[in-house]
Formats: C-alpha cells, sequence, structure tokens
C-alpha cells in the first residue's frame, strides 16, 4: 500500500506558494497568481493538490487548471506535477490520482508538461546525452496509457544557464561575438532601466508590434497588462526596459520562483538605427545578472526548435540564445490522460481548427 496520501490543498495563496517553492521542478506557472491571472482571463478554475508522506511532509503537488467545455472538462496541470521524478513509486501514486480525477469530472483531457530532462546537448555532436531517468519517465506514462500530446502548450525545449558561476565565467561561456554585443550598446548610449506599472502600456503595445513584425502568436493588449501588472504585484515578475535617448528600444519581462528565472517575454523596436546599438543583447545580460545576484540558480531562456533545422519557427531565436553559453535541454513534453479516447480524438480533430479561426480572426483586426 502507498506511503503517499493526496490532500486537497486549501489554504492561502501565500501558502501555497511556499508550500511548492521548496519542491523539486518549482515553477512560476504553478504559483497561485498564476492560476489566479488564468481564472480571470480565460476561465480555468485551478484546483490545488498536494501529495503527503507517511511522515506527514509534503513530497509532491499540482495546481491543476479546469474548464468546461459543454457539459466536460479539460484539465491542464502547467509544468507540474512538482515532485522528484527518480522516486517512481511517488510518481506512480501521484499519476495514478490523476487520472481519478481525470475520470471524475469526465474530462476529455488532463494534459501534464513537467519540467524533465530528456535530452541535453546539440544533436550529432559531442555535446549530445540522453537522460536516463527520462527515457523512464516516458515509458512509464506509456505503460499507463498517457500519450504524447500533439498539443504542446508550453515550449517543450529550451536553453538553460547555470548561475552557479561567477559574472567572469558566464562571460567566458559566450562566444567572443556575443560578449561583444552585450557591451557594445552600453559603451554607445543604450541605457537599461527596471521597468515600472506606468510603462506596462507602452511595452504592450511594443510587444503587440513585434509580433506582427515576427509573425508570432499575440493576445489582446488587456491580456498582457493583467498579466504583467499582476505578476509584478506579486513580486514573481520583473522587467527592464532599455531606452536609447529616453525612447524605448527593447524591453524583457522575468518570471522568477523557486530556483529558476524564465525570460518570459521579450520586445525590441523596428527602428533600424536602434537596433544596430544591438539593446536585447544588453538586456539579456542584464537579466541575468539580476537572476543571478537574487539568489536563483537557473536562468531559463525560455523556448528551443522542436525540429532541429532551419525549418523550425524557433531557428532564428536559437540562433540568438546558443551563443550565451546555456545548455540545450530537451525535455519530455506535454502528455495526455484521456479516460474518454473516441471524445479525445474528435476534440485534438477540432481544435486545430478553432485555434485557426481565431488566428485569422486576430491577424484580422487592426
Amino acid at each position: 500500500m502507498s506511503g503517499f496520501t493526496l490532500v486537497r490543498f486549501d489554504g492561502s495563496d501565500r501558502a501555497w506558494d511556499e508550500t511548492i517553492r521548496q519542491l523539486p521542478c518549482a515553477h512560476p506557472l504553478q504559483t497561485a497568481a498564476w492560476g489566479n491571472f488564468k481564472r480571470r482571463n480565460t476561465g480555468w478554475q485551478p484546483e490545488k493538490l498536494i501529495w503527503r508522506a507517511s511522515d506527514g511532509t509534503t513530497c509532491a503537488a499540482a495546481m491543476v487548471l479546469v474548464k468546461r467545455v459543454g457539459i466536460l472538462r479539460v484539465l491542464y496541470a502547467p509544468k507540474a506535477p512538482l515532485l522528484d521524478y527518480t522516486d517512481h513509486e511517488l510518481l506512480e501514486q501521484v499519476l495514478s490520482d490523476l487520472e481519478c480525477l481525470a475520470r471524475r469530472h469526465f474530462a476529455l483531457q488532463l494534459k501534464i508538461d513537467p519540467d524533465v530532462v530528456q535530452h541535453t546537448g546539440e544533436p550529432k555532436t559531442d555535446s549530445w546525452r540522453d537522460d536516463p531517468n527520462g527515457a523512464a519517465v516516458v515509458a512509464l506514462l506509456r505503460q499507463r496509457g498517457w500519450r504524447f500530446s500533439p498539443e504542446q502548450v508550453q515550449f517543450k525545449n529550451t536553453v538553460l544557464i547555470d548561475l552557479r558561476r561567477s559574472e567572469d565565467e558566464l562571460l567566458a561561456a559566450m562566444t567572443q561575438n556575443k560578449r561583444r554585443k552585450v557591451r557594445y550598446g552600453v559603451r554607445h548610449g543604450v541605457t537599461i532601466r527596471t521597468a515600472t506599472p506606468e510603462d506596462l502600456p507602452a511595452m504592450v503595445a511594443l510587444y503587440l508590434e513585434t509580433g506582427r513584425r515576427n509573425n508570432f502568436l499575440t493576445r489582446p493588449a488587456e491580456y498582457y497588462l493583467d498579466e504583467w501588472r499582476s505578476l509584478m504585484a506579486e513580486g514573481l515578475a520583473h522587467a527592464f526596459i532599455a531606452e536609447v535617448n529616453g525612447q524605448m528600444a527593447a524591453h524583457v519581462v522575468l518570471l522568477a520562483f523557486g530556483q529558476k528565472c524564465l525570460y518570459f517575454n521579450g520586445a525590441s523596436t523596428s527602428d533600424n538605427e536602434l537596433r544596430k546599438l544591438m539593446p536585447a543583447d544588453a538586456l539579456q545580460w542584464e537579466a541575468i545578472r539580476w537572476a543571478k545576484a537574487h539568489g536563483f540558480t537557473i536562468y531559463d531562456m525560455w523556448g528551443a526548435p522542436t525540429h532541429f533545422d532551419q525549418s523550425d519557427p524557433l531557428w532564428n531565436v536559437w540562433l540568438f540564445k546558443r551563443d550565451y553559453g546555456g545548455m540545450l535541454t530537451w525535455h519530455i513534453g506535454a502528455w495526455d490522460y484521456a479516460p474518454l479516447p473516441l471524445l479525445y480524438w474528435l476534440y485534438m480533430r477540432a481544435m486545430p481548427r478553432l485555434r485557426a479561426w481565431l488566428r485569422r480572426r486576430r491577424s484580422a483586426q487592426p
């Protein structure tokens, strides 16, 4: 009989964050503030679950977001569950309980996408390494009937920078060209400052402009205003702005929790004269220095190619990020549990068409 007990968490938001902060894989997208934001803006209802060992200590947790689809529901635990994934007995118990939760909700699907490493390094190079435990977790998921999701909500892969090194060591890990770019802007009139809530409308406008220019999907301005403002108020988000003569040239929005600081959003001007000063490079270095100074041990650059070639939409993003000296990290990605397989199949066929329609509708808006 398992020594782990599932408990529904009914404490305060602050108590939830303190409970999960020390767990392995603790992530900003599992915080109470993130759940509250998603409830306000997209209708997801957060359910907070914890697993306790026989001695009463909390050994796992998951904030599961629940949304109605007609009479059924979809469930999503972003970057969760949080636990030690080398403890396969605990993992089996957590998966079993999550499967029961999905069945009780008559869910079309329950999606998880934990930060479990599957590979590191660049394919076909000496840096490539398979992670045996990642392979074991994938095998366990398949054995229990979970399936690799065709809908990867978060970035499956990323670039991680180890902040336990000194600043000199972090600079030395960069390419020579990147070190030059990092220093260039500050020497040629780029100034960097901390953003305030009053800066958010201009930051959102620049972000939406960047999205149109680079052809990535964005949401309405009000979504980002609420997201950045509410997370900044809770101390989870921090932002920097690069300026030239008082004009905003670029910005970054960081999410930070537990041991990890994420480069969550970023934007840059279309003004070629300002871009020549490379404000985005200087901003990244300032963000890395800030994360290190505030005790975070990992800087997550949040996104890398899924298919490691120039056809991948994140290829140019990877070319920007790789020169910072981080480790290309391949996670196991999102996995779905479907209690109702036929309805799940129909749902997954319909959703891409709905998203395509929404994308066309947004692109048609001024």
